[in-house]
């Protein structure tokens, strides 16, 4: 998270996403706040959410005076609340649908000339009413990589990311994530693999892109664990028999036992000896009794 404070659909925003902890909420991982140089121009992002089958756009736009009515949301022009120019905070008064345009279109190409492929980036505006005032949205169009949620009630931006997880294909692996992070200069930000995972991005993981972030211990320990569980998976070259003294008497945990280990020792030198005296009655037999 970059920058907390801001406009009042800012920081409804960011606890609406630091809220989500439940098992059942949305999986994902956002940043705030965050900027993207493309093509000799400077991209301000409210917020980007990445999750296991998306990356989202987020305008968060914030009603600053008392409007209440129906917001309108034309296919091009100014946003109107009951035919009034809708009075958005904020120094860019660009109408929320053209700043997502540009944001979306930016983000999605940028991330195809940095090597992740044409991804679908989608975009949502955020519309946070004057406190007291009633609002309904009004949009007579629809577009699949655009939408518009009323922002008074947490449950509609989740049920968004719960519809739009259910209607992606899983595109983003943990490495992908990192991949856009170090690139977007926020690799300070990127949570570890481990948290990655748990939120539902896919691995194989490739610690060298947590390299020289705050995460990188944790990235190699869990490069570690992850080999050291494939090894045990995988399990011995050759496996001792059922009655091979590791077997009949093995070690246990956190305990020390000279019993255990006298007998084992006792039952693999009764083992040699068995061994031998069978190799020294074949070879007698074959002297004894072999041709010539």
């Amino acid at each position: 998270m970059q920058n907390p404070t801001g406009t009042n659909a800012e920081r409804a925003l960011i606890d609406w996403l630091s809220a989500w902890k439940d098992p059942g909420s949305p999986h994902g991982v956002a940043t705030l706040n965050c900027g993207l140089s493309y093509e000799n121009t400077l991209h301000h992002f409210d917020a980007v959410v990445w999750t296991p089958t998306s990356c989202v756009v987020i305008e968060a736009e914030t009603i600053g005076a008392p409007q209440g009515g129906v917001l309108d949301v034309p296919l091009n022009g100014a946003w109107t609340i009951d035919g009034e120019p809708a009075a958005f905070e904020g120094k860019d008064k660009r109408p929320p649908l053209d700043k997502s345009r540009e944001h979306t279109f930016a983000l999605q190409n940028w991330l195809a000339a940095n090597g992740l492929g044409q991804r679908a980036v989608h975009g949502v505006a955020l519309i946070v009413p004057f406190r007291g005032t009633e609002v309904k949205i009004q949009q007579a169009w629809t577009d699949p990589s655009f939408d518009v949620i009323l922002g008074n009630d947490p449950g509609r931006l989740r049920h968004y990311f719960e519809m739009l997880a259910q209607s992606e294909k899983h595109l983003w692996t943990a490495n992908d994530v990192a991949v856009a992070f170090r690139k977007l200069d926020i690799l300070a930000y990127l949570p570890a693999p481990q948290d990655l995972i748990d939120e539902g991005f896919l691995g194989p993981v490739n610690v060298v892109l947590w390299h020289g972030g705050p995460q990188q211990a944790q990235a190699e320990a869990y490069a570690e664990e992850q080999a050291r569980a494939e090894r045990e998976a995988r399990g011995p070259l050759i496996e001792a028999p059922w009655y091979s003294p590791w077997k009949l008497y093995p070690r246990r945990a956190g305990e020390v036992s000279m019993r255990r280990g006298g007998m084992r020792v006792a039952l693999m030198i009764g083992m040699v000896i068995g061994f031998a005296w069978v190799l020294w009655f074949l070879i007698t037999a074959l002297l004894t009794y072999g041709p010539g």
